[in-house]
């Protein structure tokens, strides 16, 4: 049987990047949608042609139709709702970042594990079919050596322009509603003056770590962090004796860059990222002795892949790419980092 998938958030991404995608899935079936926006649950239910519209993600969850639930909800609300789902016994696919503490996040983690249910967190990239090339790539290039050790790794993310279209998603005048149910948006030991920056931190810059961590290995060690309050940052992560360094800057002007090389002792592999929302892949460049080939790309779409993947763990009760269990990683770094700023 086809999984019910339901919809809670109904904005510009949650239209763009998950609506569109799972109703053009044939192996699924959005039942039901909500927000607690009325008109604009209604227009994006017209746009997509969903005929339930719930105004609670706990209307939604009493719908026995939906087994299963992409949030895409305020980020301090995210955490409640997805506990709410796991709780219900829905398989949750939950926006970035999970929580807002590793206390946070190994609840989200315990109850996922407990009612034995696929809890995917949105890091799309390493859906993207670049990235898998990559990874093929460095698992062919550290068997047979022909470029020699990893020597080191540069990651960087200069956010600019996100690559979003307006033609495929609608929006109403309507404020974001308060009354939502919110976690703590930081560590106990965190002042208030960091927050807003950390909460940026962990929504644009825990894409490449979480990338890096994916590519290099599941558990670095921080060697050296300087953040400002703002949330920019240069930060060096060990990966078993390989340092890799991050640059970190969001709000640029103009185009949006990010993507991470990887330097062998006669060459480098690197991933260009396309901007987060635009429907390309990452492009893949092999540096042989000096001599740079790019790898043929596919023409497919991060966001489309990583839905179709949900649905498929669903049916095959399969490990997702980017788990919750996995994430938790993401943000015990980032609290690493950012103790590091408090303590000086």
């Amino acid at each position: 049987m086809r999984p019910g998938i339901g919809i809670i958030g109904t904005g510009m991404v949650g239209q763009m990047c998950h609506l569109a995608n799972f109703v053009a899935n044939p192996g699924c079936r959005v039942v039901a949608i909500a927000d607690l926006r009325p008109d604009l649950a209604t227009a994006a239910a017209q746009k997509f042609g969903i005929s339930r519209v719930y105004g609670t993600h706990r209307e939604l969850l009493a719908d026995s139709e939906v087994s299963a639930v992409v949030v895409v909800t305020k980020r301090r609300a995210t955490g409640p709702i997805v506990l709410d789902a796991l709780n219900s016994g829905r398989h949750v696919l939950s926006e970035k970042p999970m929580a807002y503490t590793t206390v946070q996040a190994a609840s989200l983690v315990e109850a996922a594990r407990r009612q034995r249910l696929v809890y995917s967190i949105g890091y799309m990239k390493r859906h993207d079919a670049g990235v898998a090339r990559a990874l093929a790539e460095l698992a062919r290039l550290r068997t047979d050596g022909s470029l020699g050790c990893v020597v080191g790794a540069r990651g960087w993310c200069f956010g600019g322009d996100t690559g979003r279209s307006h033609d495929n998603f609608v929006m109403t005048g309507e404020a974001r509603p308060d009354g939502l149910e919110l976690w703590q948006d930081g560590p106990d030991w965190m002042p208030n003056a960091m927050r807003p920056g950390y909460d940026n931190f962990l929504n644009v810059f825990s894409h490449i770590i979480n990338l890096a961590r994916y590519l290099l290995g599941s558990s670095p060690a921080v060697t050296e962090s300087t953040v400002e309050i703002a949330g920019a940052a240069r930060i060096t992560l060990d990966f078993d004796g390989v340092a890799c360094a991050l640059d970190l800057v969001n709000g640029s002007e103009g185009a949006w860059r990010e993507g991470l090389t990887i330097d062998f002792e006669r060459g480098a592999l690197t991933i260009e990222l396309p901007p987060p929302f635009a429907e390309q892949e990452a492009e893949v460049i092999l540096d042989q002795g000096g001599q740079r080939t790019r790898l043929v790309r596919e023409g497919s779409w991060a966001f489309r892949r990583q839905a179709d993947a949900f649905v498929a763990d669903i049916v095959e009760q399969g490990t997702p790419l980017a788990s919750g269990q996995d994430s938790v990683a993401d943000i015990a770094l980032a609290e690493a980092v950012w103790k590091r700023q408090v303590s000086g």
